[in-house]
């Protein structure tokens, strides 16, 4: 039976049902209209069709993205670099410029799945070290001629003084001479009295070597007199023959030589004997004093009673650091006139463009950025992170960041009390063997830079099982932290891992022969197709290193496909005790030893 509708008894057919409450309201309107009775209800009506057609219209567009916030972090605002890099809480809205829409960038709290082991190397069973003499190699007994003796004085901080008695060895091989333990530099930038016999085991040096040079404590006397060494020096990466027509004849002469300022005064390229035993006295010679192991292995042990795997980061962020790179980190005129007055004291030091530095890949990056690009590689804020570092320029905030997205931050301050550390503490280059250590026996090791401590511990991670080495491809992140406001999470973070192939410290990273032998000791890591090889050499294999044994343009692309395939499925003694009042000149290898 139909019914009477109100309003002039209308027949509504069934159809006519309205499911629409903006629809509806419509009709209602329009029957109003025709029946022209109350202006009110009119006005009132249209407003509200009105108010219900933008409600539909926002129901009907795209609905924002939901965002998961327990597991974003809240990280304090900082403007850490040039590219006004910052945070304002975990959540940033960024306009895209050329869509005018607004992307969420947000860090999130675990480093996600990346389909390989963040811990390990792909393939590095396959490669070990091998430094063993071949036949064609002369014994010290066969080669050594009397009363030739050479001494030499090292330079820098604890690495780069590393580097200068690696190199001694050979040159007395080369010379055929004997040689005098090293002296190390007790009056340069770093300001450290410790002699040779204080930081390494000077009696293991001496004969693990034995076979390869003859090496004593002291010059002999001749006559009851003492032998007073003629000093002079050599030009850097002096090859044999330049050893040979410099050095020899004067040392024929006058018995005795002393070479002042020893680093990086031999040639980078030798030939494969020369080179395997310059890896047997930095691998396996060059041995800590008992003290100083027996504290580094108390460091890790506390490490790994924390967490099975731990990071390693050589964080090289201290005032002098950032001043000699001449770049800018955002602090605006208080930066630029504290990092200015420091680089005042250095005469041979040129003014440089900061912009052009970035751009080039030289500055270090700020620890928000080292943050940023662990959490991008696949490490969530549960990894534990042991910090090699002076004090930080900027302090806590500074380092604010990156201790919000890695809270479990340590350092040998915070593991060891500081009666502990109080034999070591006076002394900078005993307190850099200490991080050398840890690093060394970090799952996974981060350098900010590429000083002596990061190339001395590339190199020997490599020989040592090819262990994760990180080195942030700075060149390439610079434009991808210049830009993420421009882009999500996973935009930003997967163009971090390309960017970051070539500069894992994974096998056949490096082509052989390229960057700096102690970087890339190739001539003495062999590979096998199976784990059983007889060729293995390393003096120490299977046994603890150190008690029983004692750039982007060099990345090869031979194995690029399979490293994609990959990732997508010193520390402490960078500033003197006496300050940098004294300091007029620096030499860059010097000032970046550690």
């Amino acid at each position: 039976m139909k019914k009477k509708k109100k309003n002039g008894g209308h027949h509504h057919h069934p159809h006519h049902h309205y499911n629409c409450p903006a629809a509806a309201r419509l009709h209602q309107i329009s029957l109003i209209l025709r029946g022209g009775r109350y202006l009110f209800p009119v006005i009132s009506a249209f407003s509200a069709s009105i108010l219900l057609f933008l409600a539909a219209s926002a129901l009907l567009s795209s609905p924002p993205p939901l965002i998961e916030r327990r597991h974003l972090l809240q990280l304090p605002r900082r403007h850490s670099s040039s590219s006004s890099f910052s945070y304002s809480g975990a959540m940033e809205e960024t306009e895209d410029a050329a869509s005018g829409t607004l992307t969420a960038f947000s860090v999130p709290e675990r480093g996600g799945n990346l389909g390989h082991d963040l811990w390990s190397s792909p393939s590095s069973e396959f490669f070990y070290g091998c430094s063993n003499a071949s036949d064609k190699f002369h014994s010290a007994e066969k080669k050594t001629e009397p009363n030739r003796y050479l001494l030499i004085v090292t330079s820098g901080g604890l690495n780069q003084q590393r580097t200068g008695i690696t190199d001694a060895v050979v040159a007395a091989y080369i010379l055929n001479a004997t040689l005098v333990v090293p002296t190390l530099d007790q009056a340069s930038f770093w300001k450290d009295s410790s002699n040779f016999s204080e930081i390494f085991d000077v009696d293991w040096f001496i004969s693990s070597l034995s076979k390869d040079v003859r090496i004593i404590k002291q010059l002999p006397t001749d006559g009851g007199k003492v032998i007073t060494p003629q000093a002079m020096r050599v030009p850097r990466k002096c090859t044999p023959s330049c050893y040979a027509t410099k050095v020899l004849p004067v040392l024929n002469k006058k018995h005795a030589v002393r070479l002042g300022k020893f680093d990086y005064r031999l040639s980078n390229r030798l030939d494969t004997d020369l080179q395997k035993l310059r890896c047997r006295v930095n691998y396996h010679s060059l041995k800590f004093t008992d003290p100083i192991v027996e504290m580094g292995e108390k460091l890790v042990h506390r490490m790994r009673r924390k967490s099975k795997h731990f990071i390693a980061l050589h964080l090289r962020f201290e005032s002098d650091m950032l001043a000699f790179s001449s770049c800018d980190y955002g602090g605006g005129d208080k930066e630029r006139e504290e990092l200015g007055s420091i680089r005042l004291r250095w005469k041979s030091l040129h003014q440089k463009n900061p912009d052009k530095e970035r751009r080039l890949g030289r500055c270090p990056l700020t620890p928000e950025e080292v943050g940023l690009m662990l959490r991008s590689l696949g490490f969530g804020s549960d990894v534990h992170i042991y910090v090699a570092s002076g004090e930080v320029y900027g302090g806590e905030e500074t380092l604010s960041p990156l201790k919000s997205m890695f809270p479990n931050f340590h350092s040998k301050e915070t593991l060891a009390s500081q009666e502990e550390l109080a034999a070591f503490a006076p002394f900078s280059s005993r307190m850099a063997a200490l991080d050398f250590l840890v690093c060394d026996e970090s799952d996974v090791f981060v350098t900010n830079n590429n000083g002596n401590m990061a190339r001395i511990l590339a190199g020997r991670r490599r020989y040592f099982g090819h262990k994760p080495t990180i080195r942030p491809n700075a060149k390439k992140l610079y434009k991808l932290f210049l830009g993420r406001r421009n882009s999500t999470w996973e935009e930003f973070s997967g163009k971090v891992r390309s960017s970051q192939i070539g500069f894992m410290g994974m096998p056949n990273e490096v082509k052989p022969g390229r960057g700096e032998f102690h970087e890339n000791p190739s001539s003495c890591i062999c590979e096998t197709s199976t784990r059983n090889d007889d060729n293995a050499a390393s003096p120490d294999v299977g046994k603890k290193r150190y008690i029983d044994a004692g750039a982007g343009d060099y990345r090869s692309s031979a194995t690029e496909d399979e490293r994609e395939r990959y990732y997508f499925s010193d520390s402490e003694t960078a500033v003197p005790s006496g300050g940098l009042s004294q300091v007029t000149e620096i030499d860059e290898e010097e000032f970046f030893s550690d």
